[in-house]
């Protein structure tokens, strides 16, 4: 059984979505929401199963250990050091977030290297069947309940709030790799998955049609960024959400997704291609 919990990002609905699923928690998100998420659980959970460890999704795995001693903490290897030792992750946010990093997301604190269990894709655990799926970040894995048939997919299939099919994919640096981001949607179509559980926002049940939405979203994206440098991308992803939604909804993805990221990440890819205008 799978429930979703509304973190309540900065007093946000619809922004950060963690589930709760048979003794489990995917995405427990940021600390700064930690006291909701706990307020939220129907149960103790015995482990966190993390997509990957951006803060919104992870940054509140230490301190959740920290509360309950018998917690193990499931991540892809390239990631484990990161949560054992957050300095190089949080040196790397600050440089996105500045003076914010308190407000947006907490106190990001390590995880005891014992509490840790990496996985690789091709396993399963708790469960859940694992897939290496990188793109978003070179460290993204999602989750397939075969039981229940839901994929729990964090960022790779876009943000897409309740009540819209508006689709974006975040690309925050530093690692987005496009190609490599497609072949993980396929991979995660393999599942062929009667629903989609997304970070941001919460579970779609048509899944075939939001990997397309996403496929979409990203390339559309990626040309865009091409030609043009992170502010001019800002502004124009900023305006599009705007002018398709308007209001509290487009505030809301503004939260979930920042343009002026976006932009950032988009362009560190297509520099590293060799491919910009």
């Amino acid at each position: 059984m799978s429930r979703e919990i509304d973190c309540m990002h900065l007093g946000r609905e619809h922004v950060i979505c963690s589930y709760e699923v048979d003794g489990l928690v995917v995405d427990p998100g940021p600390e700064s929401c930690l006291d909701t998420l706990l307020d939220c659980l129907a149960e103790e959970p015995r482990a966190l199963l993390l997509t990957h460890i951006h803060l919104d999704h992870a940054g509140a795995a230490g301190a959740l250990c920290r509360r309950l001693p018998q917690l193990t903490v499931y991540v892809h290897e390239n990631g484990a050091a990161h949560l054992a030792d957050p300095s190089k992750l949080l040196s790397s946010a600050a440089r996105l977030y500045g003076d914010d990093m308190q407000r947006l997301w907490g106190d990001v604190l390590p995880v005891p290297p014992e509490r840790i269990q990496t996985v690789r894709g091709g396993e399963t655990v708790e469960g859940m069947t694992v897939a290496y799926t990188p793109g978003h970040a070179s460290h993204h894995v999602c989750y397939f309940h075969e039981e229940s048939g839901h994929a729990y997919v964090g960022d790779m299939a876009g943000v897409r709030l309740p009540g819209s099919e508006y689709t974006i994919a975040p690309t925050p640096p530093p690692d987005i790799d496009v190609q490599a981001w497609l072949g993980s949607l396929d991979t995660i179509d393999g599942w062929n998955a009667n629903a989609l559980c997304l970070t941001h926002f919460g579970t779609s049940m048509d899944a075939e049609e939001q990997l397309a939405r996403v496929r979409e979203a990203l390339s559309d994206q990626a040309e865009r960024a091409r030609d043009s440098n992170p502010e001019e991308f800002a502004a124009w992803s900023e305006a599009r959400t705007r002018a398709t939604l308007g209001g509290p909804t487009a505030d809301a993805y503004v939260q979930a997704a920042p343009p002026h990221q976006l932009g950032l990440g988009l362009g560190r890819y297509w520099d590293k291609q060799g491919a910009r205008a």
